[in-house]
């Protein structure tokens, strides 16, 4: 018999008892050699495993029935079963040493295929030829047979002289993360050319693989591993993408027709490793548990990452052989899922959800996986599908910021797909998640405000790309957001403004993304306001908006009403600090307007570039000839790149007659000016003839000599200024150089010529001129305001020119009427305060007094050269100015600047500074000026008028200074400032150091509101911040813990405080105003109110010396919470009688679902 004659060839006959019972006592984990005699004898048959597994396979098929018993055939030729099984381990495990051969590597493949096809004939596990340890090592020999980094290791070969020690000529320690393929680096020269293959060495393994495969395919139509697990589980791994990851390197396919097609058809590893895994969900093998093992593998290779055992999963780069293993595993699933729908939903449904929380936060991997979920949910029913967008809607509102972005992902994959129809099989309570309006309003639209920012920026990228899915649906969503009556307009393009704003530059270039896109798609309308919000932003702080905002601006041009808002954002970048920016705003300006400039012959009304480009130059000629200065600095870019050809000039030239003239002639006009080589004979000629057609030549000429002497003025100043600047800044390094002629001279531009006679010859000449003031003269306000510059310059050089023009400098600053002479003197009396500060200390309320000057350059100018003279210069020196600063507070227009100057600058300089002052604004602030330590500066009458906020009417900006204050104290600050309040100003009236008349009692009702403010609160007994994100882990909780100790410690120290030194004094003013019936009272009264609010339980106790006064704070406690309660009741019955409208409650249905 052939099979018997090709058993033989194994000589097992020969092999003793004693070595395959200790193969079997080892479970094949471990064998001995095996005879050297009988080995070599195997092996002069190459083919002998081949040409067994060929005899063999006639017996593995059932439906013969004429086929004998292969095991009645072993027994009839005394053939054991146990010795075979014992020598094709032998070799299964020789392919698996360190360093194998091809030809073992070849053998072990066949040994494991042959015993394969063992376990497939019927009887196999009667016969106990079956064992779970060779099964599993059967299983993973294609891995350990293929060189799966021999290239790898030819560029590391090639690299060993380089690597190795010059001295010892060994090479250097391998890596820790080396594969025993690596680690043979150690070995003599000869073992290492066991790891290169020829092409021909490849495909013989590849073949033996590709068998192995085969062979285990048609064991498993057959095999049940029901009662197997752990075989099941390595078939599994075995077959997964994820394993056979690096073959697909090797074996290309794109093919998935795996199930219509016989094993022996199947050609790929791909191919057959997916038919294996359906062969492993059918109900041969079990009845679900396998399916969610295939799940949980491939699950890895949807997430594009490569399992380890003992480690987490690793990312794989995204290659295109990646990305194709994980569209084969979607499809694979897909099938799957259709042809067992009722036990698969529940698994398919876990799948999504695990693939949701294992994805990764980098952007390519979120595209995938959102893809990945979408396809696998489209395999499911209606009511799956909206169970699975109910949990979504949950998973979006994580904490996680990874969970979050993946959401609206996947809320965007599923808003291009079709919307789904409520059918009968759907429940009532998940109707409301089928349609694509719950993913827009209630996914994407609700992160708008997310409290990262990048989630809010990812939002608004996402509510952008709605509008440009095909999908009508998503369209008419974002429709409804703007015109549905539960969203107002106005507040939601306020809301746009302030994301435009944000802090983070990603989340502004979405935000510029969305406004573009309502504006392109018109849901919100092209106006001005509109508009601005994309034009402002090309002046935006990071290149990367700019630029976004400039192409927003382009991307809406075809839009008549945009023309404008683009010349406005685009032009003034011509100008910005960036070159990139520059760069991009020229080449707007290019691609939009110069390439499109055609001859007169060559223009078409229907050609709307060209239509586009003229109107952009009527504009500039009409409404935005302010910026015209922006499209000159274009113009003197473009002039040395030749752009403007002799072609170019006499195109425009063909223009300057009919609707296009006057922006031809303003074409012509900048060329002009920035083209020394450009013919001008031509241009004017043209000019002449048009002014000669018109009959205009006497107004032309009375118009050009108009402006040659215009010109000649202007030039004569730009001189004049000149070189008083060069005079002042020469007379800094040379002093001594400067004359008294040079004093005469700069104080006659500031001087009428007929107020000091000229000496005469041989007389000497006075040091200055005696003025009382700077009086107009003939001289333009430029040159004046420049020549202070300069005797400005002169005076910090000569002491005793700066004490006659200092009072001078002085009296301009009250009476002047030139805006710019009055803010240089402001610049050049802070420098001489800096020079000759003792000297110029009683001009400082002088100085101070311009932050109430009528022109705000004026007060803006004085606001920051103060500034820096108050980071130069002791601060309680300028304590006057301090609190005339504070008052120039209130002014809107300065209030910004007031605050940055304030804060970012003289408060980090001078911690103290607002605290150590505090008291003195009170009673500053108040007028009051009967303390004896308080407000004794020197003001002037004219001073104290304009700076005074005395009065119930200026109230609220006394208290808007005073909360200003305070929101900038420390909590130490605070806590002192409570005690010096009481000490200072409330004792004071308790002892009778201050009359308690009518300005005493403004003061004091003042002191007690300032005491009643929320900012005087600390900042430890409240609670977390307002906006900040929460957190979760272990950090975070401890450091709650030790901010409720922190809020005990601090309340007990605080209450020992009120109880030692605020209380005696609260009961005796209490007392004194009682008895004068003051209204000061309530104030006190309301200030004990609030102050009680942390003392609720124990009133009686701290009031324990005036029990009445005890009862009445809390009968005023009781009121206040009783009234409290009424408003909040009164507020619900409003709610609960509020009617909606049917198109509001539907709208209602979905923004409500997050309450549930």
């Amino acid at each position: 018999m052939e099979l018997i004659r090709a058993l033989r060839l194994l000589k097992l006959n020969s092999v003793s008892t004693a070595w395959v019972d200790a193969v079997w006592d080892l479970e094949f984990t471990h064998t001995d050699p095996l005879d050297p005699v009988i080995e070599e004898e195997i092996k002069e048959d190459p083919e002998v495993f081949k040409t067994i597994y060929m005899q063999l396979l006639p017996f593995s098929n059932e439906d013969d029935d004429n086929t004998q018993s292969v095991w009645v055939v072993f027994g009839e030729n005394g053939v054991s079963a146990k010795t075979l099984v014992a020598v094709l381990s032998y070799f299964i495990l020789r392919a698996k040493t360190k360093s194998p051969s091809l030809e073992q590597r070849l053998c072990g493949l066949q040994a494991a295929s042959l015993y394969f096809l063992l376990l497939k004939i019927p009887g196999s596990v009667a016969n106990k030829v079956y064992h779970q340890i060779l099964f599993d090592t059967c299983l993973n020999m294609p891995l350990k047979c293929w060189p799966q980094d021999s290239g790898k290791k030819r560029k590391k070969d090639s690299l060993k002289s380089s690597q190795g020690d010059p001295k010892t000529g060994k090479r250097s320690k391998p890596p820790k993360k080396v594969s025993e393929e690596m680690e043979i680096d150690d070995d003599e020269d000869d073992e290492e050319e066991v790891v290169y293959f020829s092409a021909q060495d490849l495909l013989k393994l590849r073949e033996g693989i590709v068998l192995l495969v085969r062979t285990l395919l048609r064991l498993l139509e057959r095999f049940s591993l029901r009662d197997k697990p752990q075989s099941a589980d390595s078939c599994v791994q075995f077959l997964t993408i994820s394993t056979l990851m690096h073959l697909l390197r090797v074996f290309h396919t794109n093919d998935f027709c795996v199930f219509s097609r016989s094993v022996d058809q199947l050609q790929s590893l791909p191919e057959l490793s997916y038919h294996g895994l359906g062969l492993l969900c059918s109900t041969i093998h079990g009845e679900g548990d396998e399916v969610s093992m295939v799940f949980r593998k491939l699950l890895y290779v949807i997430l594009m990452m490569k399992t380890q055992e003992r480690s987490k999963p690793c990312l794989l780069a995204p290659s295109q052989t990646v990305c194709g293993a994980r569209d084969q595993a979607i499809l694979f699933i897909s099938h799957i899922v259709d042809k067992q729908r009722e036990a698969t939903l529940p698994l398919l449904r876990i799948l999504v959800q695990h693939i949701c929380h294992q994805m990764v936060e980098k952007s390519e991997y979120r595209a995938s996986g959102a893809q990945a979920v979408g396809k696998l949910m489209a395999n499911m029913p209606c009511q799956d599908y909206a169970a699975i967008v109910k949990w979504l809607y949950s998973y979006s509102r994580n904490n996680k910021v990874a969970f979050r972005m993946f959401a609206l992902d996947v809320a965007m994959v599923l808003l291009e797909q079709s919307e789904r129809d409520v059918d009968n099989t759907v429940d009532p309570e998940l109707a409301v998640f089928l349609p694509h309006r719950f993913l827009v309003h209630n996914i994407i639209y609700n992160h708008r405000n997310d409290v990262s920012p990048t989630v809010r920026g990812h939002a608004l990228h996402c509510l952008a790309q709605c509008l440009e899915l095909g999908s009508q649906n998503a369209t008419k969503c974002v429709h409804e957001l703007f015109s549905n009556s539960m969203y107002i307009t106005t507040e939601t393009l306020t809301l746009f403004k302030k994301h435009v704003s944000d802090p983070k530059t990603n989340a502004r270039k979405s935000a510029l993304e969305t406004v573009m896109s309502l504006l392109k798609h018109g849901v919100i309308s092209c106006s001005a306001e509109n508009l601005s919000i994309l034009s402002d932003r090309c002046r935006d702080p990071a290149v990367s908006v700019k630029k976004k905002a400039m192409q927003c601006l382009m991307d809406l041009l075809a839009n008549r009403e945009v023309q404008e808002a683009w010349l406005r954002g685009v032009l003034p970048a011509v100008m910005d600090s960036e070159s990139s920016v520059q760069e991009k705003a020229l080449e707007c300006l290019d691609h939009v307007v110069i390439a499109h400039i055609k001859s007169q012959g060559k223009y078409r009304d229907s050609d709307a570039s060209q239509k586009l480009a003229w109107e952009l130059l009527g504009l500039l000629c009409e409404k935005c000839q302010d910026l015209s200065r922006y499209f000159s600095k274009a113009f003197s870019v473009w002039a040395p790149q030749q752009k403007f050809t002799p072609t170019f000039v006499n195109g425009l030239l063909s223009h300057t007659e009919g609707e296009r003239a006057a922006a031809a002639w303003l074409l012509l006009a900048k060329i002009a000016s920035c083209s020394p080589k450009l013919n001008y004979g031509t241009i004017l000629d043209t000019w002449e003839n048009t002014i000669r057609s018109e009959n205009r030549a006497k107004e032309v000429k009375g118009i050009v000599y108009l402006l040659i002497f215009l010109n000649l003025m202007v030039n004569v100043q730009i001189v004049t200024v000149k070189h008083l600047y060069t005079l002042g800044a020469a007379s800094l390094h040379c002093p001594s150089k400067v004359g008294k002629r040079i004093f005469l001279l700069v104080q006659s531009v500031l001087t009428p010529s007929e107020q000091q006679p000229v000496p005469a010859e041989g007389e000497d000449l006075p040091a200055s001129q005696p003025l009382s003031q700077f009086k107009p003269n003939s001289m333009p306000t430029v040159v004046r305001a420049h020549a202070v510059i300069t005797l400005g310059k002169l005076c910090l050089q000569h002491e005793e020119l700066m004490l006659k023009y200092l009072p001078v400098f002085a009296r301009e600053l009250e009476v002047g009427t030139e805006l710019a002479v009055r803010s240089n003197v402001v610049v050049v009396m802070c420098d001489l305060c800096v020079r000759y500060t003792n000297t110029v200390t009683r001009y400082i309320p002088n100085i101070s007094a311009c932050l109430r000057d009528k022109d705000p350059i004026v007060r803006e100018q004085t606001l920051i050269m103060l500034t820096n003279l108050l980071q130069l210069i002791t601060v309680q020196f300028l304590l006057p100015f301090n609190l005339m600063f504070l008052s120039d507070f209130i002014f809107l227009l300065l209030f910004s600047l007031c605050e940055y100057c304030l804060v970012d600058l003289l408060l980090k300089k001078s911690p103290l500074m607002f605290s150590q002052h505090f008291i003195e604004c009170i009673f500053h602030f108040n007028s009051y000026e009967k303390h004896k330590k308080y407000n004794k500066f020197p003001q002037t009458e004219s001073e104290k008028s304009k700076f005074s906020l005395k009065g119930p009417q200026n109230q609220g900006k006394r208290f808007r200074i005073y909360r200003f204050l305070l929101k900038n104290f420390t909590d130490e600050q605070r806590f002192n400032i409570t005690t010096k309040i009481c000490q200072d100003i409330l004792a004071s009236f308790v002892d009778s150091e201050l009359p308690l008349d009518s300005d005493g009692s403004e003061l004091l009702a003042d002191t007690f509101d300032i005491l009643s403010l929320k900012e005087m609160k600390l900042t430890a007994m409240s609670g977390p911040a307002a906006g900040e994100e929460p957190q979760e882990d272990e950090m975070a909780m401890a450091k709650a813990v030790l901010q409720v100790a922190q809020k005990k410690l601090v309340s007990q120290v605080q209450k020992r405080n009120f109880v030692e030194n605020v209380i005696p004094i609260i009961i005796s003013l209490k007392n004194m105003l009682e008895e004068q019936h003051s209204p000061v009272l309530k104030h006190l009264m309301a200030y004990l109110q609030v102050t009680m609010q942390e003392y609720r339980s124990e009133v009686k106790e701290l009031f324990a010396a005036d029990e009445q006064l005890a009862a009445e704070v809390e009968y005023n406690l009781k009121q206040f919470e009783k009234e409290k309660q009424q408003e909040q009741q009164q507020m619900e019955n409003q709610l609960a009688n509020f009617t909606l409208s049917p198109r509001r409650n539907v709208s209602q249905a979905y923004t409500c679902i997050g309450k549930k």
